[in-house]
């Protein structure tokens, strides 16, 4: 069969996905500007502790993949998809302004928590929109497309960040109050560039939760979520990244240009790995990028020098490209249609508490053991899902290509 070229592939991509990701570049643009300055804020300005960073990330980022489990099934409940993303993109964006006159770490994780039950309402209906949207042979590219364009905003935000550090001479909360303007681009673009597709509009009202459906997911998609935990819990929040590169010597206002180096990578290898999910082996490919998060532990473990670093943390962004997507895409293959939002939320309600308890526990490792343990903790757990893929008894063409 002859294969698309990629240019052919962009053509081909409906309008609905190109602005959806838009929507998410805009908002990563918003969201990274205040989380790349975020952990330096809480332990320079707030005199937080290491433990609180991870305390505060693991919520947070858990809160977000919590709620996702609950807009998934009411999305798929209601038949509808982009009231719900357009609930949480504006959610998000309203709670900007709580980061910049914060005055303590209680009104900080307050900011923080609701601006990921933004996020959590807002992702399943979203991932289920893209579903919805993309032609099944360009799912993976149209996953890879979104959360490539999303991340293009993830290192947009931090390069803007560093810019207004230097330029307001450190100034965290009018670099905080600048983010609130994409936020609110976001939400515009939204409302007015995207259709729900009319095949959703007319779906009859169900209650998903049943044992039932839950039997209808079937062995292939809850293998894919236990593997997605196993693997959550060994990428663990970003923010270690960033108080790693400020034990590496990296001044105070470029140390977000270590995100910005993780996200151009990210950007750059979404979409070429997403259109790759569509013509390999999934697990194949899952197993590769977490053989690159290895090699980006043990890197980041033996040295904290800006230059070796800085390979561990374009590693670390070349693993996101190779999986991140394509989790997402493996969702999608193994969940009926009409469950999609459902079986979104569930996957990240599993992910959620692995995240918590990832990021509390890299933070205890970092405070107890240092840095380099918090990292080979990281790789072990990516060692576990490797053997679980190996070991993987359910059939697998589901997941192949």
């Amino acid at each position: 069969m002859q294969r698309a070229s990629p240019n052919t592939s962009l053509r081909q991509m409906p309008s609905g996905i190109w602005v959806l990701g838009f929507v998410s570049l805009l908002m990563d643009i918003s969201s990274e500007m205040i989380h790349s300055l975020l952990p330096l804020f809480m332990v320079t300005t707030l005199g937080a502790g290491t433990i609180a960073v991870g305390i505060v990330e693991g919520l947070a980022e858990s809160l977000a993949l919590v709620v996702k489990v609950f807009s998934g099934t009411l999305s798929d409940y209601l038949g509808r998809r982009k009231g719900l993303a357009l609930f949480g993109y504006t959610l998000g964006a309203l709670t900007k302004p709580l980061f910049a006159v914060a005055p303590d770490i209680g009104i900080l994780l307050t900011a923080r928590l609701l601006d990921r039950v933004g996020k959590g309402v807002r992702g399943a209906p979203r991932d289920a929109l893209v579903a919805d949207i993309a032609p099944p042979h360009l799912r993976g590219a149209a996953f890879g497309l979104r959360q490539s364009l999303d991340t293009v905003g993830a290192f947009i935000g931090p390069l803007l960040a560093v810019g207004l550090m230097l330029l307001w001479a450190n100034d965290f909360r009018a670099v905080f109050w600048v983010a609130v303007v994409p936020g609110m681009m976001a939400v515009a673009l939204l409302l007015f560039g995207v259709q729900e597709p009319q095949s959703r509009q007319g779906t009859q009202r169900a209650n998903p939760i049943t044992w039932e459906n839950f039997a209808r997911l079937g062995p292939a998609y809850w293998w894919v979520m236990g593997i997605g935990s196993i693997f959550t819990l060994a990428r663990f929040s970003e923010a270690f990244l960033v108080l790693r590169a400020q034990q590496g010597g990296i001044p105070l206002a470029l140390i977000p240009l270590v995100m910005v180096a993780m996200n151009l990578v990210y950007a750059s290898s979404a979409y070429p790995f997403g259109r790759l999910s569509d013509k390999m082996s999934h697990t194949n490919l899952l197993t590769l990028g977490l053989a690159v998060l290895i090699a980006a532990d043990l890197i980041l473990a033996i040295q904290a020098h800006w230059s070796v670093m800085l390979l561990g943390v374009t590693l670390w962004g070349l693993h996101m490209g190779m999986t991140q997507g394509l989790l997402a895409t493996m969702v999608a293959d193994t969940a009926p249609a009409d469950l999609r939002g459902t079986a979104y939320g569930c996957f990240n309600l599993a992910c959620g508490l692995a995240m918590l308890i990832a990021s509390v526990v890299a933070g205890l490792l970092w405070d107890q053991l240092g840095a380099a343990f918090t990292f080979y903790a990281g790789a072990l757990f990516c060692l576990i899902a490797i053997v679980g893929i190996a070991l993987y008894p359910v059939s697998r063409n589901r997941l192949a290509r």
